[in-house]
């Protein structure tokens, strides 16, 4: 059965690009005669807030869909992704990263105030040498956990065998090549799992056959198919689709303060010119 899902972060008021996305996976299972599922992914809890999450239903209802109940929450499920990476720490595929973001710009040839360091191409760095972990440590300096891509290949054997079927933009059968984001976080020691992980849980956990999102997220997918493997979860299908963008060209995003759903709707605007305007 065609199942798939809508995953906002309770971080901020959704916007167009949330109600693309959202729109078109609910379509997708419609068409599909399948099920539309509605998660919360609030797994950071220092930017997540309750207000944001109500929101969410409000903007959702608005544009006419509806979803199946109750609705997952990530909150709820912390010790199931915390035992994930605990697995994965078992398997030694995994390694504590002190590096502040300042280091990270500096290992990417950055400058410090080159933008957000998600935007450099690979993380560089690599595991410290245990004397600097240890002393670190010692210091109670906070750390991320980062996927060894290294340790990962030596347990999986070549990436080239790692492959998942696109239905969206550039469909086909693509092959993981994770190198681009390099070794990735999976989780803090502060706030627990990330969502590269999480994601990857709950799409198993609640039969997900197609994961429908933009295409900004599309990299992301040869990290998430090495997690599979490693935690022997299934792989959904994957359809990426085009990105709503602001009038510069760039992405709507909501750390840009792009124009809130909210909003729209209470200077009159309808569910029928939203998805006009959309293209849908």
């Amino acid at each position: 059965m065609f199942v798939t899902r809508f995953a906002p972060s309770p971080t901020g008021p959704l916007h167009k690009g949330h109600a693309f996305s959202a729109v078109t996976a609910w379509r997708a299972a419609q068409a599909a005669g399948g099920r539309f599922l509605l998660r919360i992914e609030d797994t950071d809890f220092t930017r997540c807030r309750p207000e944001h999450e109500a929101a969410i239903y409000e903007d959702l209802a608005w544009l006419g869909l509806d979803w199946e109940r109750p609705v997952l929450r990530q909150s709820e499920h912390r010790a199931d992704y915390e035992a994930a990476i605990a697995r994965l720490g078992e398997m030694g595929v995994l390694y504590r990263c002190f590096r502040t973001r300042k280091e990270q710009l500096a290992l990417a040839g950055l400058a410090p105030n080159a933008g957000d360091p998600r935007d450099a191409q690979a993380f560089q760095g690599g595991p410290h040498a245990p004397s600097e972990e240890a002393a670190r440590l010692a210091e109670g300096r906070p750390f991320a956990w980062r996927l060894s891509l290294a340790a990962a290949r030596q347990r999986l054997g070549d990436f080239a065998g790692l492959r998942w079927i696109e239905e969206g933009l550039a469909p086909g059968v693509h092959t993981a090549r994770p190198e681009t984001l390099g070794d990735m976080v999976v989780g803090r020691k502060d706030i627990g799992a990330g969502y590269v992980i999480a994601s990857v849980i709950d799409d198993a956990r609640q039969g997900i056959s197609h994961v429908v999102r933009g295409v900004d997220l599309a990299e992301l997918t040869s990290t998430q198919r090495v997690l599979q493997a490693l935690l022997e979860l299934p792989t959904p299908i994957y359809r990426h689709h085009r990105l709503v963008l602001d009038a510069t060209g760039r992405r709507l995003a909501k750390r840009d303060g792009s124009t809130s759903l909210a909003s729209l709707r209470a200077a009159g605007m309808t569910p029928q010119d939203l998805l006009a305007e959309l293209g849908l």
